[in-house]
């Protein structure tokens, strides 16, 4: 009986450390990696429909319908990538167009172009972390955050899910003061982001609502974003998702910002 008793608890014991996190089986590094490859690499390009709801702190709704192209430049994780954001209800937004050039080691190149205006607008590298057109979403959020901005923590692990405290090594960069991963340990997915402030305080809060199988990949295709600091929150549903459609490197260009690909984008 006394061994018994002591080969359950050995048993418990390893257990414990196995799932609590006092020995880890994987690096946090390549937590970190495969959580961005699902989030933003999978397959070699990719095209969706996306309605976005936008609840203010008094429940009042705004929507936004638009079609994201991505197209990876190499087969590297967290490696260069081009994105184009084309807009086309409400009236007040249609033929908006939001291009980005993610870079290695260097500032993204982004554009924004406001039909209303004929305008061409360079976002700079301080805008990154502003709202994603009037959104809950800041426009970082759209085309991912480089892995090597932050230092990574593999704070515990349970047997569903990997959490990582990740600080950013320029804080003056960005208004949080670190931010947490809950990534689901079988499919590397992000189910909640929380941002916390230089007081500690919780303000940000991202959830992917609901996840689905296309073309062999496991896909966010409903997700959250709230704020408490401004109140309410957005969501982001995705329809018609397909994965290495076979995008031309040059609807990714400029000039494309004023005359959007439209065979592409139907």
């Amino acid at each position: 009986m006394f061994i018994s008793q002591i080969k359950a608890r050995l048993i418990g014991m390893l257990l414990v450390i196995f799932f609590t996190g006092s020995a880890w089986s994987i690096d946090v590094s390549e937590i970190v990696s495969k959580a961005n490859n699902v989030s933003y690499y999978q397959g070699e390009d990719g095209r969706a429909k996306v309605h976005m709801s936008i609840f203010d702190a008094q429940e009042r709704e705004r929507n936004r319908d638009f079609t994201i192209l991505r197209r990876d430049m190499s087969n590297v994780v967290d490696g260069e990538q081009k994105f184009f954001v084309y807009f086309t209800r409400p009236s007040d937004v249609s033929k908006t167009v939001f291009l980005v050039w993610k870079k290695l080691g260097q500032d993204d190149d982004r554009w924004l172009y406001l039909p209303a205006l004929d305008l061409v607008k360079r976002i700079a590298a301080s805008d990154e972390r502003t709202s994603f057109v009037g959104s809950h979403f800041f426009y970082e959020d759209v085309s991912g955050r480089a892995i090597d901005e932050d230092e990574h923590e593999l704070l515990e692990q349970s047997q569903n899910y990997y959490v990582i405290k990740s600080t950013p090594k320029n804080a003056n960069l960005v208004e949080f003061a670190y931010y947490k991963n809950w990534i689901h340990r079988e499919t590397f997915i992000p189910v909640k982001t929380e941002y916390y402030d230089k007081n500690n305080m919780l303000y940000r809060i991202y959830s992917a609502l609901k996840v689905e199988e296309v073309d062999g990949f496991q896909t966010v295709t409903q997700s959250r974003m709230s704020d408490s600091r401004i109140g309410g929150y957005t969501e982001m549903s995705y329809s018609e998702v397909k994965y290495n459609v076979g995008l031309a490197d040059e609807l990714f260009s400029e000039r494309y910002l004023r005359n959007p690909p439209r065979r592409e984008l139907r």
